[in-house]
């Protein structure tokens, strides 16, 4: 189940210090103001000094392959995890700007990945002549070409992920407590925000692709981050450089992950033709009849809260029934010479000495589902 608790910020956390700020400048300030043996300061040049070992870095870095490691998430594809790059110093020193945007959020199949870029906002314009733009206008090819140099450029541009599973997503829509995707997408958001606070970028300004009426979400996250400006605009990651960096981050992660899927269900050699993973796609949809166990129903792939699954399961899915109190549960199913459904999950009599010829079904040992004697 999601943790919800693990990306909600109460509305009267201490989410910013401005005293970090100050203290950070003045500490820069007295790296820099320092006197050699020869008596002639270096504070005029203590800055240029910087800026030249930022850009050794950055030409060193662009030289490699964009670092984006996935194994965690191949490993366990049931839960959800956070990916980021490292801090950039001049982050922690510099008033900066982030921009928040999301990939996958109306397929069917595979994560929804959310994403925030962030970099000084006196080198904003450095970033814009990395030529970024909205992920969705681009070509694969063009998008990872474009991560590379966002990420190469990690002497000043940092970022982070949020992966979030199809598990997780379908799992949270559907509990008990109502949990709608606009509220996932929210908290998904503000755990990122804080999570780049929490270490130590100085934030000024926030970018966002809204999700739902963008006038309530600016107002919701501008209470929750006191003291920081926040936008938020439809389309925003076509208006803001920092947003299409962070589109892009999203949408390069999303796209590996859904081309490296480790399907634990074994399913064999799995057909790639699913199309675009959006439900109208016929591709899609012809891909999720062929991966539908008629009792287990789908692979962890997929997103069974999404209506075009369930429709699929309650047409070509095995009836299920369901014992309530209404019908007295396991004692009406005895009644009409039927096992109770109930009845599968109970414990057997001994206890513990399961029967040794008794094979539980991979579907329950996938999901770690074991019997239980008491609760």
């Amino acid at each position: 189940m999601y943790d919800r608790s693990a990306l909600h910020v109460s509305g009267d956390a201490a989410v910013h210090t401005p005293h970090r700020q100050a203290a950070l400048t003045r500490l820069g300030e007295a790296r820099c103001d320092v006197t050699p043996k020869g008596g002639k300061s270096v504070a005029a040049s203590c800055k240029q000094t910087q800026r030249e070992e930022e850009e050794e870095d950055s030409r060193f870095n662009t030289a490699r392959t964009a670092v984006m490691d996935l194994g965690s998430f191949h490993t366990n594809s049931s839960v959800s995890c956070r990916l980021a790059s490292r801090i950039p110093d001049v982050c922690r020193t510099e008033d900066c700007c982030l921009g928040i945007d999301e990939a996958g959020r109306g397929p069917v199949l595979g994560p929804m990945v959310y994403g925030i870029c962030f970099c000084p906002v006196s080198r904003k314009d450095e970033l814009k002549a990395l030529k970024v733009a909205d992920s969705k206008t681009l070509t694969e090819a063009e998008r990872e070409n474009l991560f590379e140099k966002v990420d190469g450029a990690n002497s000043y541009v940092g970022w982070a992920l949020q992966v979030l599973s199809p598990n997780t997503i379908s799992t949270s829509m559907l509990q008990r407590t109502k949990y709608n995707l606009n509220a996932l997408s929210h908290d998904t958001a503000i755990g990122l925000v804080q999570y780049a606070l929490d270490n130590g970028v100085q934030l000024k300004e926030i970018f966002v692709d809204t999700v739902g009426p963008a006038d309530k979400y600016e107002d919701k996250l501008s209470k929750l981050f006191p003291g920081i400006d926040v936008t938020v605009r439809p389309k925003a990651d076509s208006l803001f450089p920092i947003v299409s960096a962070a589109s892009i981050c999203a949408k390069v992660a999303r796209d590996r992950i859904v081309k490296g899927w480790n399907f634990p269900e074994d399913l064999g050699d799995v057909d790639p033709e699913y199309g675009s993973g959006y439900p109208g796609d016929p591709k899609t949809k012809a891909w999720l009849l062929k991966y539908l166990d008629p009792v287990f129903g789908f692979p962890q792939f997929v997103r069974f809260s999404w209506s075009t699954a369930q429709t699929l399961l309650d047409s070509k899915g095995v009836t299920v029934h369901w014992d309530d109190d209404e019908e007295d549960g396991e004692k009406a199913a005895q009644r009409q010479n039927n096992k109770s459904m109930l009845s599968y999950f109970s414990a057997p009599a001994g206890g513990n000495n399961q029967n040794p010829t008794h094979q539980t079904h991979r579907f329950f040992t996938d999901r770690r589902l074991k019997s239980l004697d008491t609760l």
